[in-house]
């Protein structure tokens, strides 16, 4: 395989008409010259489909493009997957109001979610709509491509990925989160810093990674071989380090910087437990109750909430907050994205090995945990192959945490499964966010069950 001989391949995109992953996907295919073959859109918003059609056609007819793919939107998911070598699966489980819901309702009764999309009653809420979605499409897959890669982007990752396995254990599918990179920059950036070294490449920073996705944690970090514990150890010791991030919060609040933080939340962890938070802090904070309990502290972190007003594209920065977030732009060249998607497939088709974090059933790697449940450790891909490594294993106190949220994952996958009403309010009973009474959490739940109502097939008795 040469860059004028590339590897002929199909690739089924379910969510085919996502504004940012599908797009981000195929402008890092045009940067790969050893692929090319075809991209099968679906989305059940077709006319999207149809729009990433003529972004494709932008992309590849490109002067930055190195290969080309056909890129063609079908109206049947069946048919966009038939003889499949590679599916990603990115979708939006529901209509952004949903997403909305997921964060104003809980909000009503005072319980404050910094995403609301994995954790938390918003992550159990949206669980229960995504679950019989992916079983469907695990079915889809197996009668269609049953030797394909299946790659997950959608949140709740651990339970989409779960909900795969579970309809078709056959399957093989695994769930990709960008988390760790970003705590891995913060490292190379650190690296620069406090030891007066050109700054390293994010690859070039190795970590163990366990836990579950989201709450995901470093359990050893090095450079060319040199530990970097240490040096987060002198790090968290800096004068003021430590000190009230409640100006910079508000700052961030009033641009619409809501995907940043000061990653103290992730530092508070190596603090307390002794392993770095490799998540962003807008996710670790979720899984434990003492982050949330009110906005106030949540700032003194440097952490800001995510309103539903964004979710719906509703909010409107003040003119004068230079800086809001905006959203994905591909204009002015075709660039790389960082994602390891089509890294990965390289590596399953055999052209350069890939270590990375991946999403993947618990086979042993991480011993203290149920064997099955889904988990996130590095793994080793390669020719039609993935295999999980076994990190430094998680300090007991982060293992006790640990088993709490993968307890309540695995009650809400199969309380939905089972279309069970008890077992998912179970799940919602024992989330940490949940600190509320039982009466008030009955009616929380039912609120957002109610606000699921038209995703969630088979229920009708329960509602």
């Amino acid at each position: 395989m040469t860059e004028n001989n590339p590897i002929d391949i199909k690739i089924a995109y379910i969510g085919g008409g996502s504004r940012y992953w599908a797009r981000m996907v195929m402008t890092d295919l045009a940067l790969c010259p050893h692929l090319t073959g075809e991209i099968a859109l679906y989305d059940i918003d077709h006319a999207a489909a149809l729009r990433n059609v003529e972004r494709a056609r932008e992309i590849y007819g490109h002067p930055d493009a190195r290969t080309t793919f056909a890129v063609n939107a079908y109206e049947t998911s069946e048919k966009a997957l038939a003889d499949a070598d590679f599916v990603f699966l990115s979708i939006l489980p529901g209509p952004m109001w949903m997403f909305a819901n997921d964060i104003d309702i809980p909000a009503k009764y005072g319980i404050l979610q910094t995403v609301g999309d994995t954790t938390g009653p918003g992550g159990i809420s949206r669980a229960l709509r995504t679950v019989p979605i992916y079983v469907d499409y695990a079915h889809q897959i197996m009668g269609q491509c049953p030797e394909a890669w299946v790659i997950n982007y959608t949140n709740p990752m651990t339970l989409c990925t779960a909900a795969l396995y579970a309809a078709e254990p056959d399957i093989k599918a695994f769930g990709c989160c960008h988390e760790v990179f970003g705590t891995q920059e913060m490292l190379a950036g650190l690296v620069n810093a406090h030891l007066d070294v050109p700054r390293p490449q994010r690859g070039d920073i190795k970590t163990d990674i366990a836990g579950v996705n989201h709450f995901t944690f470093a359990t050893r970090a090095t450079w060319n071989g040199y530990d970097l514990f240490p040096l987060l150890e002198a790090h968290m010791e800096q004068e003021g380090f430590w000190a009230d991030r409640t100006a910079w919060s508000l700052m961030a609040k009033e641009r619409g910087l809501w995907f940043s933080s000061q990653k103290l939340v992730a530092f508070d962890f190596l603090r307390r437990f002794g392993a770095l938070g490799a998540a962003g802090d807008r996710h670790l904070a979720e899984f434990v109750p003492w982050y949330l309990i009110l906005e106030e502290n949540l700032h003194r972190y440097g952490v800001i909430l995510t309103p539903s007003s964004f979710r719906l594209g509703t909010w409107q920065p003040p003119q004068n907050a230079p800086g809001a977030a905006q959203g994905y732009n591909p204009e002015g060249g075709l660039r790389h994205s960082g994602e390891e998607g089509v890294a990965q497939m390289l590596a399953l088709l055999g052209v350069e090995p890939l270590d990375t974090n991946v999403n993947l059933p618990n086979t042993g790697q991480l011993p203290s945990l149920p064997l099955g449940a889904v988990v996130e450790t590095n793994a080793q891909f390669r020719k039609d192959s993935l295999a999980p490594v076994v990190p430094k294993p998680l300090p007991f106190g982060l293992e006790i945490l640990m088993r709490r949220v993968v307890d309540v994952q695995e009650l809400t996958l199969e309380g939905a499964l089972m279309q069970d009403k008890d077992l998912a309010f179970q799940a919602l009973l024992n989330d940490p966010l949940c600190r509320i009474s039982v009466d008030q959490a009955w009616d929380m739940f039912n609120e957002l069950l109610e606000a699921n109502a038209e995703m969630l097939p088979g229920w009708d008795e329960a509602l």
